[in-house]
């Protein structure tokens, strides 16, 4: 049994966001985090690893600093990492990154016993469908949002979050779940983990690499083959400080409903 975790890395959200002009961020500038989402399924691979004594590889598709994070997530337990990169992949919307990552979750082997973890989404986006997608080009069952996971003999059971309440679902492997952040809390880093996850192997996957399987078409992969492309990216603007009254009398309610009414909220 292995364990494949689809993780990205996203710009820090707490920073400045710097957009490119065809409408892309500008990821060279930005400080860098793994996405929340995806810390959660690593924590949730290992926390099985512990359980099972299952491998797990850690994959991610982006430029070559990305090994990186993949070193970050090796030193939290995580046996070997995958970095899908290559200049034909760069500007990929969602539709085209999950078909490389399912393209490369491929070359690496999905067999019976095998489940494929991925975060809920990026905050980068937010969007919610690559993991999804990357289950349907796949063809394997699905389970989002899933908040608890059980795995038993050659099926995984599952708390999966709805906006009202709770579904619990049995699934077959192999399998692909997205993972929400209630799942669980994710280790810190050790001093062993951290010396240890530079003799660990890491491969990448470029486009040769990955040009033979039928999901690698170059009409659909990159920033040109993507159905997808945004239109116009911007930092809003700073809200203005706001204005603070006190008194709870007749005149200091005359200035409220003075400077509602000049700005037409009432």
């Amino acid at each position: 049994m292995k364990i494949i975790v689809c993780v990205k890395q996203v710009p820090d959200t707490s920073g400045a966001v710097a957009v490119n002009p065809d409408g892309t961020l500008n990821r060279a500038s930005m400080q860098s985090i793994i996405n929340p989402d995806d810390k959660t399924a690593m924590e949730a691979a290992l926390k099985l690893k512990d359980e099972t004594g299952c491998r797990v590889t850690a994959v991610t598709m982006g430029p070559p600093p990305a090994a990186e994070m993949l070193r970050e997530l090796m030193a939290m337990g995580a046996d070997d990492g995958v970095l899908v990169s290559s200049r034909e992949f760069g500007g990929s919307d969602t539709f085209a990154t999950a078909q490389i990552l399912a393209a490369a979750v491929k070359h690496l082997g999905v067999e019976k016993d095998d489940i494929v973890l991925c975060g809920r989404q990026a905050i980068d986006g937010d969007t919610a469908q690559v993991g999804p997608q990357v289950a349907e080009k796949l063809n394997l069952p699905q389970v989002t949002y899933v908040s608890e996971i059980h795995k038993s003999d050659s099926t995984v059971t599952c708390r999966r979050m709805l906006e009202d309440g709770y579904m619990t679902v049995r699934v077959q492997t192999p399998c692909l779940l997205t993972c929400i952040k209630e799942l669980n809390e994710p280790r810190y880093l050790s001093a062993r983990g951290i010396f240890e996850a530079y003799g660990k192997p890491m491969s990448v996957y470029d486009y040769e690499t990955l040009k033979d399987d039928p999901l690698i078409d170059p009409t659909t992969i990159g920033l040109k083959g993507s159905p997808t492309n945004i239109f116009k990216s911007f930092t809003p603007p700073r809200k203005s400080a706001g204005v603070m009254l006190e008194g709870a009398d007749r005149k200091s309610c005359e200035k409220l409903a003075g400077i509602l009414a000049s700005r037409h909220f009432i």
